[in-house]
């Protein structure tokens, strides 16, 4: 059985970077991602050098563009990797404007440097059709060795896949490893959900929902139609924290989908006049690549599209560019009070132009936070979902702000599969691993994934072990 190694993500639910021993001479690398939250080290920057052994590693294979995944790959290039990066093709088009916003925030702003850096990377990235194998390793002769990736869509966020690598060592002996990446939950705007493989030997499977369900999707909109409108009522605006790529233009395809409908109905509907402010240059980028990248939404946005709607483009919708523009608009709600829903980066309040809009409002009852995401342990997001509702406080840059304001929490909304999502991905496998390793989740959530793992196995009369880091 192949040996796997892993260089981050396994004990929480970033960093992750796993590699897959093929031989003496060989190895794949899948994902090389940030630590962030708890996971992150009081010596960060210590924790970002690539300090293990990448003189076997002849491709490195990215699930999807999450800086998470894919943060610590300037550090990679720094190192010396000089292989193929092997991703999808939308994720090729993603990768260089995550890169080069990670570069600015973490390495440097010299803009030469990024332009030589980013040049280097174009030259790397392998983009591979869905379903389709890749060879990266073929040794002949003699004691060769076969390595084929092919990578499955995981319907998380545009561009993102899991990849199935199938070997074959020098005796003939063959192997299937799977690794889910993160897999997105089903009914997910904008994207197919995803479907499980024919099988494999041993599973590297995402725990980050592994003990809790989500709300289906009708309950989760209302939810979030329900928390914009007690803001309305308010006369408040509405936070959300969102990753700029893949939450915010799932937002952004609900709210299209609620104001169509509002604007459907002869009476007067605030929602007609509502303003959705998209307050992050990033994910203003990212929701134009998604809108290039049509071809690989779902039937019902295809749908949507079809009868002229335009799901990321509609009149309600409103960018905010400059870092003048940002301060203008804090500024404005926090005075007026003016309905409004805001969607700005980070996803976890880690950073980011929310930052100041929860500065500005978190201590005014009119407002609303709204998270729709997964807050990691240690990150003001976090702290906010947990301690505002009970009327607590949170520390940002060093400064204690109370939380007036109201806090929902829609988990529906995670670009993450819930615990029966992850075991019908293994339960509609035809051959079931005999190996399944958590990662990527709380200690709690891979505890309880892993009971829940085991019992599925009893109940059929089969063999598993289950792999999670205490």
């Amino acid at each position: 059985m192949l040996n796997i190694i892993h260089h981050g993500g396994a004990a929480g639910v970033t960093g992750s970077c796993h590699q897959l021993i093929l031989s003496s001479e060989h190895s794949l690398l899948v994902d090389c991602g940030l630590f962030q939250g708890e996971d992150e080290a009081q010596d960060s920057f210590q924790q970002l050098q690539i300090e293990f052994d990448i003189s076997t590693v002849k491709a490195l294979i990215i699930t999807h563009v999450h800086i998470d995944h894919v943060g610590r790959l300037p550090y990679l290039l720094a190192a010396g990797f000089k292989g193929p990066i092997i991703c999808s093709v939308p994720s090729a088009v993603l990768l260089p404007l995550v890169i080069e916003d990670a570069l600015k925030i973490g390495f440097t702003r010299n803009a030469q440097l990024i332009e030589r850096f980013q040049a280097q990377l174009e030259t790397q990235i392998v983009s591979v059709p869905y379903g389709k194998w890749h060879n990266v390793v073929e040794k002949s002769g003699e004691g060769g060795i076969t390595t084929r990736v092919k990578l499955k869509r995981a319907g998380h966020i545009l561009g993102s896949s899991y990849v199935e690598v199938a070997h074959q060592d020098a005796s003939g002996e063959k192997e299937r490893v799977v690794f889910s990446g993160d897999l997105g939950a089903p009914y997910a705007p904008l994207l197919p959900a995803p479907q499980s493989p024919y099988g494999c030997e041993q599973l590297v499977l995402e725990s980050t929902y592994g003990d809790r369900l989500h709300p289906n999707r009708r309950n989760r909109r209302a939810t979030l139609k329900n928390a914009i409108e007690q803001a309305l009522t308010n006369g408040g605006t509405v936070m959300v924290p969102a990753f700029s790529i893949g939450r915010t233009q799932e937002l952004l395809y609900e709210l299209e989908g609620i104001i169509f409908e509002a604007s459907a109905k002869s009476k007067p509907s605030r929602w007609k006049a509502l303003e959705i402010i998209v307050d992050s240059p990033l994910a203003a980028r990212f929701t134009q690549v998604y809108r290039q990248l049509k071809p690989y939404w779902d039937n019902e946005a295809q749908r949507r599209l079809g009868s002229g709607r335009h799901p990321l483009n509609f009149e309600n919708l409103y960018t905010v560019e400059s870092h003048e523009a940002h301060e203008q608009t804090v500024a404005y709600l926090a005075k007026t009070g003016r309905p409004a829903v805001v969607i700005a980066a980070s996803g976890m309040c880690a950073g980011g132009r929310i930052m100041n809009y929860l500065k500005a409002m978190l201590g005014d009852e009119r407002h609303q936070v709204l998270f729709v995401g997964y807050q990691g342990a240690g990150t003001p997001g976090r702290a906010i979902q947990q301690y505002g509702p009970r009327g607590g406080w949170v520390e940002i840059d060093g400064q204690r702000f109370d939380i007036k304001a109201g806090v929902t929490t829609i988990s529906g909304y995670s670009a993450h599969a819930d615990q029966n999502n992850l075991l019908n991905f293994v339960k509609r496998m035809r051959r079931w691993p005999s190996t399944i390793h958590l990662v990527h989740g709380e200690q709690a959530a891979r505890i309880a994934l892993k009971g829940e793992l085991e019992s599925l196995y009893e109940r059929k009369g089969k063999d598993v072990r289950v792999v999670s880091e205490a």
